[in-house]
């Protein structure tokens, strides 16, 4: 559905990213790992077209790199970016509405898997919590035909319950679409996950299945700066600066 190739990006003289390259499957879950600042937002958004880039990109047998934004996204291709980017002033309906493109919107999926937002449809999305404003996000890109998903960073900073409700929510969603997840809560990528790929200092340090990193104790110290326990129990694992060289299968 994707692939990336030799993807590099340079911003104000920072060489942000060096060479990515990668593929996500037509099915499943991608997770796109790593430290801060390693690069993963920048990916997204450079895929995306949201900033200049070199290398190359095709998305569903197409050349995605130098087309518009907006004709990438008629193409299928959803976003849900970090900080959500609700209309605060607008209502959840009407939030919703601005994003329909499709003379046939899919409220009917969107009521059934966030069946909350049509009981605050009048509400102010400024007024809702932060795992409300999340499930709007998400409702948004499902109201019209996608072909493949970014989504960055879906559960930063919601409380656990919430997290799972989210959690839940995107593996169903992804039974629909395939997804290219960053997240940095290990347990959520555990659930979600077939594929990974981790970044670091802005190339591809390590590629595979999710389930062999994670099952590395070691490997996953290594790269994601997180022990065993962490890997398996922490609601948010640490994310700190880029790591060295660790064993396992690298790119």
């Amino acid at each position: 559905m994707l692939q990336v190739n030799e993807l590099s990006v340079r911003l104000g003289g920072s060489h942000i990213l060096q060479g990515v390259s990668f593929d996500v499957p037509p099915t499943g879950v991608t997770a796109l790992l790593g430290r801060n600042g390693v690069g993963k937002t920048t990916t997204l958004r450079a895929i995306l077209g949201e900033m200049p880039a070199t290398g190359s990109v095709d998305f569903d047998g197409s050349p995605a790199l130098g087309r518009p934004t907006h004709r990438l996204v008629r193409a299928g291709l959803g976003y849900v970016p970090e900080d959500r980017c609700v209309f605060a002033g607008l209502t959840v309906a009407e939030n919703l509405r601005l994003a329909v493109r499709d003379k046939n919107p899919d409220f009917r999926t969107v009521h059934e898997l966030f069946p909350e937002l049509r009981q605050r449809a009048a509400q102010r999305a400024g007024t809702l919590s932060g795992g409300q404003q999340q499930m709007l996000a998400l409702a948004r890109v499902l109201l019209n035909p996608q072909r493949l998903l970014l989504i960055d960073e879906p559960t930063k900073g919601l409380a656990p319950a919430v997290v799972t409700s989210v959690t839940q929510a995107l593996a169903r969603m992804a039974d629909r679409v395939p997804m290219l997840l960053v997240e940095q809560n290990l347990a959520v990528v555990r659930r979600l996950a077939q594929d990974a790929v981790v970044l670091a200092a802005g190339r591809v340090a390590w590629h595979g299945p999710a389930a062999e990193l994670l099952g590395d104790p070691a490997l996953t110290r290594d790269l994601l700066g997180v022990g065993s326990t962490s890997a398996h129990h922490s609601p948010r694992s640490t994310d700190a600066a880029s790591p060295s060289d660790a064993a396992g299968r690298r790119a």
